[in-house]
This record gives C-alpha cells, sequence and structure tokens, in this order.
C-alpha cells in the first residue's frame, strides 16, 4: 500500500487533490481512499488529507502517521503541522516552492520542490495549486500516470476549468520529468 500525506491551507484545494489522487489510482484499476481532516472550516486553515493507493482492497480507515509520501502545497505550514513527520526513508516529499528548499530530509528522503502556485497562475488564473502538484507528483513517483490525473481532473472540473487544470498538470509533468 502507498500512502500520502497532503498538507496546506483551506482553500488551496487540499481535499480535492486527495480525491482526484484516489480517483486517479481507481482509474488505473487500483484500489483508492482519500478522506481529510481539519479543524476550523475557514479560508486558509491549515488542512490535512489523506490518500491511501493499493493493488488490495484497504481496510484502513485512520490517518496516516507514517506516509510513503507528503505533498505540501503550502511550504508556511511545514514547521507548525509537522508536514514531514513519520516520512519512511526514501519516500517523497514534493513541496509548492519556486526554489529549492535547504533541508536535511533530503538525505533519507527524495525531494522535490515545483513553483506550483506561479505555474497555477499562468495556466488556470488562480493561486490553487492542487492539479499542478498532482501532475508533478505522476512523474515524480511513478505511482500514477498523467493519463489518469488527466481523467480525474474531468471528473471533478468542465469545460474552461477543466481544460485550463489539465494544461497546468501537464506543465508540471513535464517540468518534473525533465528535472529528474
Amino acid at each position: 500500500m502507498f500512502q500520502i500525506r497532503i498538507h496546506g491551507r483551506g482553500g488551496q484545494g487540499v481535499v480535492t487533490a486527495a480525491e482526484m489522487l484516489s480517483i486517479s489510482a481507481f482509474l488505473e484499476g487500483k484500489h483508492a481512499q482519500a478522506f481529510p481532516s481539519f479543524g476550523s472550516e475557514r479560508m486558509g486553515a491549515p488542512v490535512v488529507a489523506f490518500c491511501r493507493i493499493s493493488e488490495k482492497e484497504i481496510r484502513l480507515r485512520e490517518p496516516i502517521l507514517c506516509p510513503d509520501a507528503v505533498i505540501i502545497q503550502d511550504r508556511t505550514v511545514i514547521e507548525s503541522a509537522h508536514a514531514f513527520e513519520g516520512v519512511n526513508n526514501n519516500g517523497f516529499a514534493l513541496i509548492n516552492s519556486p526554489s529549492d528548499l535547504q533541508c536535511d530530509l533530503a538525505k533519507t528522503i527524495n525531494v522535490k520542490c515545483i513553483g506550483a502556485t506561479e505555474i497555477a497562475l499562468e495556466q488556470v488564473g488562480r493561486p490553487i495549486p492542487n492539479a499542478v502538484l498532482l501532475g508533478s507528483f505522476a512523474a515524480f513517483t511513478k505511482i500514477i500516470t498523467i493519463d489518469s490525473v488527466i481523467k480525474a481532473i474531468n471528473t471533478k472540473f468542465v469545460g474552461s476549468i477543466a481544460e485550463k487544470n489539465i494544461k497546468a498538470a501537464q506543465v508540471a509533468y513535464e517540468q518534473t520529468l525533465g528535472e529528474i
């Protein structure tokens, strides 16, 4: 089973990212589960969402304490949310940051930074990095494919919103492939 924890702030599409990630896995014939965890329900408050992907039925229902990957949609929550806590050795950390962050974790896990907010602003016209990060995640981890991410985006959005988010995910996918 591959477990992902997504950290960000309310309004950034953290819960939607987990849902689209699970839809992507499901479309590839895998079992998947996505669920959120948040306190006060307000814009800007810290939010955590979880996703599990497996070849077998998933019976677990508790929060993910030892993820194989973390996706950080807002780097300002890294310290306060203890975002890297419990990440498995050789796991993955995908961080929404336009420049590489200096961190000791790079010695034990695979760390990738991408300017997801900037790509979202360019492609979507809004600073919502979730689709961008899923495109990058597909290239970085190879756990899901970009094709399934595109299909998942089409299940959550319609029309020009879907088209713009797909373009943003594709840009991130290509950029990440070019850097790994």
